[in-house]
């Protein structure tokens, strides 16, 4: 089994023990690549550590980071553990109203700023955080001037004196309704779901793992401890999410964690270009069915020279804009189509989902190289239980599952009851072979008029699997029949006009075109779920759903009701007008 740290409080110093000149971090500056090796990571937690320790941080006191992914969040993020303190990561995206909500609940005195423009934003907001003591500057010539500086042997025993029990981070919640919740984390909790993922993620020195999840998001925290944990370099992306696909190339990763929607946009991409050519549909939908039965091991002799011309034309320049080295990719957080992972199997990429929460340490469930079935998100992990209540609702206890929410007691109770059980508020189903399926949010169900209960989440992955659809909320409770607000991928959109030669008029989103390409997604959603479930009437918004608009959490999910009402006039036309368009059930 692997070994690990203690806590994370003493990661640093035992990563540089053990892995000493390899590389730790890879992050561009300037256009150039640079490395830290696992020596230098120590030299730069050490400073940030007795940085905060001479500001007077002590152990328990809560230290906020708010910043981009990148190297400079690593060292904070482990030079405040190393001080004894508990980490309290905020969105850089925040509000105002957010992140003084954060800071002030949760008691932050130091906050660690990525620019002076995160800094401002925070001194702006002084008057109402009368907890906050410093706010530092954490990037540049000028990081931590000022602090002051501890004794590393006072840091050093700061670190090693904290225990699995002790808290290691709160992290806020970016629920879909009221104020985010902060989730207590014990060192403990964080530790057993490292000694359960350690031995199912192959990894370890000279492997490369690609960050440009949000490091506020305890995802890619786990993603960062196992990849330091293991001797592997982290590699953060280049500071513009738009550049992530391109930038791969470059990063060369052979490990990559991502929400479902960078592989998707794969997919997309890779379609339209075979859309562009005569048959070219027909082909690449030809080719991953090859595809498929080779990664599945029954490809037929007859079909092996198919195979290998389809690796020059599809699978091996897919897996060279990956990077070329890819072996291990995880999504989570949403539910990704399946043929997508189709896809990305038979271009030799396999693709594991998981299933976890912040309240769960982050795991539940992983799917993972010894056990993955494909529509699941694998079994659970080693020392969580999990069952599913009467009322289809996903249970999970152990030694990961958090202690509680910080001050808010009548949280805690709603979340974990008297025998330890975990909450979910999803709801899932077990296979035969022990696999877990999530179908929804308990909280999602939409009862119609006709007392019909539906999971809105099925219609909508079944709409969202159009790649000219990006979003897809379905509405109708209390309703007879259930609508669709629905948002287009304007970079398909357009592609697909200039393909067809089309001037679309404006908006795009009432072009009659534009709604007949819409008109066959909800056809084909309908095709597949219950009837009571099918979408009767639709309208297509103008714009996409955004985090800056307050319609997407930070973690890119849906804020169902911020839709349903800033989109409440919309949805009352839809059933003032009758099932009219969309409706083909």
């Amino acid at each position: 089994m692997t070994q690990r740290p203690r806590t994370l409080s003493v990661l640093a110093e035992w990563a540089a023990d053990r892995h000493g000149g390899l590389p730790a971090l890879r992050f561009k500056r300037d256009d150039a690549w640079q490395e830290v090796t696992y020596e230098g990571l120590r030299a730069a937690v050490r400073d940030v550590g007795c940085a905060l320790v001479g500001l007077g941080v002590e152990p328990g006191d809560r230290v906020a980071v708010l910043a981009e992914t990148r190297a400079e969040w690593t060292y904070a993020h482990f030079g405040a553990f190393a001080a004894g303190a508990v980490v309290v990561p905020v969105y850089p995206t925040a509000g105002d109203d957010e992140v003084t909500w954060v800071l002030g609940d949760s008691g932050a005195s130091v906050v660690l700023c990525e620019d002076a423009a995160q800094a401002a934003k925070v001194e702006r907001l002084r008057g109402k955080l009368q907890g906050v003591r410093r706010v530092v500057v954490m990037t540049g010539a000028e990081a931590y001037a000022g602090a002051g500086s501890g004794p590393v042997g006072v840091l050093l025993e700061r670190a090693g004196a904290r225990g699995p029990d002790d808290p290691a981070t709160i992290i806020y919640t970016s629920g879909t309704t009221g104020p985010p919740k902060g989730c207590v984390l014990t060192h403990g909790n964080i530790g057993a779901v490292q000694d359960a993922s350690l031995p199912l993620i192959e990894g370890g020195p000279g492997d490369a793992t690609y960050l440009y999840l949000p490091l506020a998001h305890l995802l890619a925290q786990l993603i960062e401890f196992t990849t330091l944990i293991e001797g592997g370099t982290l590699v953060y992306f280049g500071g513009r999410i738009e550049n992530v696909v391109a930038e791969l190339a470059e990063a060369r990763p052979t490990h990559l964690p991502s929400v479902p929607r960078l592989f998707e946009k794969v997919h997309s991409v890779v379609l339209s270009l075979a859309e562009s050519q005569d048959g070219g549909r027909d082909r690449f939908e030809e080719a991953v069915r090859i595809g498929v039965l080779a990664a599945d091991g029954v490809l037929p002799d007859e079909l092996r020279d198919a195979y290998e011309a389809a690796d020059k034309t599809l699978y091996g320049p897919v897996r060279q804009a990956l990077g070329g080295r890819v072996r291990w990719a995880l999504t989570g957080g949403a539910p990704i189509a399946p043929h997508v992972l189709d896809f990305l199997r038979a271009c030799g990429i396999q693709v594991f989902e998981g299933y976890g929460m912040t309240e769960s340490g982050g795991v539940i469930s992983l799917n993972h190289p010894g056990a993955v079935k494909y529509g699941t998100v694998g079994r659970p992990i080693a020392g969580c239980e999990v069952r599913v209540a009467d009322d289809g609702e996903v249970l999970a206890r152990g030694a990961n599952v958090f202690p509680g929410y910080h001050a808010d007691e009548a949280a805690t109770r709603a979340a974990l009851d008297d025998d330890g059980w975990l909450h979910t508020g999803d709801l899932g189903s077990f296979d035969e072979d022990g696999f877990l399926r999530i179908t929804g949010r308990k909280k999602d169900l939409i009862i119609t008029s006709a007392g019909k209960n539906l999971t809105p989440s099925l219609s909508e992955l079944a709409l969202q699997a159009s790649r000219f659809v990006s979003r897809a909320v379905m509405v109708g409770d209390r309703r007879p029949h259930p609508v669709a607000l629905v948002t287009l991928d304007a970079e398909e959109i357009a592609g697909w006009a200039a393909r067809a030669g089309l001037d679309l008029t404006e908006p795009v989103s009432a072009d009659p075109r534009v709604r007949a390409l819409v008109q066959e997604a909800v056809d084909a959603a309908n095709a597949q779920v219950s009837r009571p479930a099918r979408i009767r009437a639709f309208a297509v918004l103008d714009e996409d759903f955004t985090v800056e608009d307050g319609l997407l959490t930070p973690s890119l999910k849906v804020r169902r009701r911020a839709v349903t009402e800033r989109y409440a006039a919309v949805v009352e036309r839809l059933y003032e007008e009758g099932s009219g368009a969309g409706e083909r059930v």
